[in-house]
């Protein structure tokens, strides 16, 4: 991170708020040490006369920074909390493709969440020509681990047995006729998130479906993918991931066949104030 001396008004807005103190002032001038520096871009977006700027152009272009504007960038809290309660998850997809540009944005969404110590390492499996290929992968594997849950079952594994017998039976069905597809529910792609930090990933999913429903479009998280990977060699050299740990979600996405006409109820929040 640079400072440029000519425009340094001397203010100290980036020293105040630099949250690893890499920032000091020399001749009432702003001087960024970049000994701990970690790139978050306070700096950047707190100085009042564009003084500050990344030296690391390939991976931090200045182009992305945007000036804030009130009316681009203020979402009114009501009308937010009103998308929250309103989102559904959707199993009922249309054929339609998705455009690149929509995707582009879901995947900006995650880029764009925070990560701890700015991390940035979250990254994304985006499935679509080889969605077929992966179903195939995904419908086998739950089915081997459904028929050795059942063959196996314990007092401790006993809750298992609906899902085993569930996977098992997706398995029959969808082998009977490809459209019944109990996985995937027929949509034309899929999201794999994953990073070696669990909370990074599981935030940056959820940027990416509030950006999803933005878009007109739906989704659900399924577990059961994630589960279908574990283990599965296969599957994680298709989704390029070396480690089923590091998948923090699956969003499969596709633009709804169903409409919804209100929000649903929830049980009161367990809070606790002390």
């Amino acid at each position: 991170m640079i400072v440029d001396r000519d425009k340094c008004i001397g203010c100290t807005l980036c020293k105040q708020d630099c949250i690893v103190s890499d920032i000091e002032m020399i001749d009432k001038k702003a001087h960024i040490r970049n000994l701990t520096c970690i790139k978050c871009g306070h700096c950047i977006a707190i100085c009042p006369v564009k003084a500050v700027s990344c030296d690391d152009e390939e991976e931090y272009s200045m182009e992305e920074v945007i000036p804030y504007e009130k009316e681009d960038f203020t979402i009114d809290a009501d009308k937010l909390m009103n998308f929250m309660k309103f989102r559904r998850s959707v199993r009922l997809f249309k054929k339609d493709e998705i455009e690149e540009e929509k995707i582009e944005k879901i995947i900006d969404a995650g880029r764009f969440t925070q990560t701890s110590t700015n991390s940035q390492d979250v990254s994304y499996t985006v499935v679509t020509d080889k969605l077929d290929e992966l179903k195939e992968l995904a419908y086998e594997s739950l089915k081997q681990k459904g028929e050795y849950i059942l063959a196996n079952l314990t007092p401790e594994t006993a809750y298992l047995e609906k899902y085993a017998k569930m996977w098992v039976y997706f398995y029959d069905m969808y082998k009977k006729d490809k459209k019944n597809d109990k996985l995937f529910f027929n949509a034309p792609l899929a999201i794999f998130v994953s990073s070696p930090n669990v909370t990074n990933g599981t935030l940056a999913s959820s940027n990416m479906e509030l950006m999803t429903d933005a878009l007109g479009l739906g989704t659900f998280f399924s577990g059961f993918l994630l589960i279908a990977a574990k283990d599965n060699q296969p599957m994680l050299d298709l989704l390029g991931v070396k480690d089923h740990n590091q998948l923090s979600s699956c969003l499969v996405i596709g633009y709804p066949d169903v409409k919804y006409n209100r929000t649903v109820p929830r049980k009161e929040a367990v809070v606790k104030w002390i």
